[in-house]
């Protein structure tokens, strides 16, 4: 690593320390879901200790968005309509849209980036259920899909310049990603920096390396990694937001030996795909609304 590197590295970690903290909550229902014995009474009782999230979670599940046929009044009944994981991830998502800026001197899209990392986080929870064979838990995968682009966030809040430029170079150039792009002009992308925050948040090994190797072919397979990419794939080629890095016509998926060739027939695999996009676009509006 050169001194420039470690300079920007060392640059980034202070801003890094300046992000807030993911609520001890969120952490702990994470920690719970993935013991094999979590009961539901189990989760109800940490969301309940919460009452900002229980508020939340509460005002998201009766939104219009959702559209439940009847009114829910308790965690404990949100949990028999939809299920802990419905739940869990209700939870962190309510956690990362808290932590979002309501606006950003960069011009980052904040509505557009997470729409695309909700939807992102659905499609590669799905994918895993479907393609991961055991080797990765659906619940991790969400995370990641969730959480990939937070670098972005980091950028925007405290490198607005330098971030603006970003978004402007992409803007002027068709096809260039920006990741390229912060390379060029931050020293580093938001891969490394959205892995920094996640290491801060101590979140798993496993979806620390995920995130910061999203982008990268040279970096090695694993099921999780597999998931998000394809998910990421998918989000934008569905034009459900893009993070400021818009789909190419005939882009191939990274390490696609896992969902084989034929992009149209891992699509189809998935279902309903409008019904996927909807749950994470009722979250993503009912969440920035609460």
């Amino acid at each position: 690593m050169t001194q420039n590197a470690i300079e920007i590295e060392r640059e980034l970690g202070i801003v890094v320390e300046r992000m807030p903290a993911f609520p001890k909550s969120v952490q702990r229902i994470l920690e719970l879901t993935r013991r094999v014995d979590c009961s539901p009474k189990d989760l109800v009782g940490i969301i309940e200790k919460d009452p900002v999230i229980t508020l939340k979670v509460l005002r998201v599940i009766n939104s219009a968005q959702l559209s439940l046929p009847t009114k829910i009044t308790s965690i404990n009944q949100s949990v028999v309509y939809l299920g802990v994981n419905t739940i869990k991830n209700l939870a962190l998502s309510i956690a990362a849209i808290g932590i979002l800026p309501a606006s950003n001197a960069a011009g980052f899209d904040i509505d557009r980036y997470l729409l695309h990392s909700l939807t992102t986080a659905t499609l590669a929870r799905q994918l895993c259920a479907l393609y991961a064979n055991g080797e990765a838990d659906p619940g991790d995968c969400y995370i990641a899909g969730l959480l990939h682009d937070f670098g972005k966030i980091v950028f925007a809040r405290f490198k607005p310049e330098q971030f603006g430029q970003v978004l402007a170079r992409c803007a002027a150039e068709t096809g260039l990603s920006s990741h390229h792009a912060e390379q060029a002009l931050i020293g580093a992308d938001h891969t490394l920096v959205g892995a920094m925050l996640a290491a801060k948040w101590q979140f798993p090994a496993p979806l620390v390396e995920c995130i910061r190797n999203h982008h990268s072919p040279a970096a090695p397979a694993s099921a999780m990694s597999d998931c998000l990419r394809m998910a990421d794939l998918i989000s934008r080629l569905s034009n459900q937001g893009d993070s400021e890095h818009p789909y190419r016509e005939g882009e191939a998926p990274i390490n696609p030996q896992r969902f084989g060739p034929d992009l149209d027939r891992v699509i189809a695999s998935l279902g309903d795909l409008d019904k996927l996009i909807a749950e994470a676009r009722g979250f993503a509006q009912a969440g920035r609304a609460s």
